[in-house]
C-alpha cells in the first residue's frame, strides 16, 4: 500500500431506503399539519392552547426530523444495533414472514364483522405467533381466545365500546 492509499478514509455506504423513512415522516407531518387547519376552536372559547396546537407541533417536527434524517443519510448515518442485539444489519429481511403477517391482518379486516372479535381475535394472536416461530398451536389458541375474550369485554365493559360479536352474538 502507498501512503496516499492509507490516508483515504473507507468509502461510506449510503442506505437508500431510509429516504422512505423521510418520504414518510413528511407526509404524515404534512398531513397532521393539513388536518389541524381544520379544526375549529371547540366548546371552550377561553382555552388560550385550543385544538389545534398539538397536531401542528407533532406535524412541524415530524418535517423537521425528516430533513435532519434527509440531511444525515448521505453522509453514512447509520443506526448501530444495540450491543444485546443479534441481527445481522446487512442480512435481508425476511419477506416471507411479512408477507404472512400482512395477509394475516387483511384476513383480521375482513372477517371480524362476519365472525366478530372473540374468533378473529383468536386467529390474530394464534396465528401471529405461529407465523413468528412458535410451535405450541393448541397453547396459542387457547391464549389468543383468553386475550380476545377479555379485550372484548374490557371495550364492552370497560370503556362502553361494543366490539363485533359476530356470529357469536347472543353468546357473548
Amino acid at each position: 500500500m502507498t501512503a496516499s492509499d492509507q490516508s483515504r478514509e473507507p468509502e461510506t455506504r449510503v442506505d437508500k431506503a431510509q429516504y422512505l423513512i423521510c418520504a414518510v415522516l413528511v407526509a404524515v407531518g404534512a398531513f397532521l399539519i393539513y388536518d389541524a387547519m381544520a379544526l375549529t376552536a371547540g366548546f371552550a372559547k377561553v382555552d388560550p392552547v385550543g385544538p389545534k396546537m398539538f397536531p401542528l407541533t407533532i406535524g412541524v417536527v415530524l418535517i423537521v426530523l425528516a430533513v435532519v434524517l434527509a440531511i444525515a443519510i448521505p453522509r453514512g448515518s447509520v443506526g448501530e444495533a444495540d450491543a444485546g442485539e443479534d441481527v445481522d444489519p446487512n442480512s435481508p429481511g425476511d419477506w416471507r414472514t411479512v408477507g404472512l403477517l400482512v395477509g394475516l391482518f387483511v384476513a383480521v379486516i375482513v372477517l371480524v364483522q362476519p365472525l366478530g372479535w372473540a374468533i378473529t381475535g383468536t386467529l390474530l394472536f394464534a396465528g401471529a405467533a405461529t407465523v413468528l416461530g412458535n410451535r405450541h398451536y393448541f397453547r396459542n389458541i387457547a391464549i389468543g381466545a383468553v386475550l380476545s375474550v377479555a379485550t372484548f369485554y374490557a371495550f364492552y365493559s370497560g370503556l362502553g365500546i361494543p366490539l363485533p360479536a359476530g356470529i357469536l352474538d347472543g353468546i357473548l
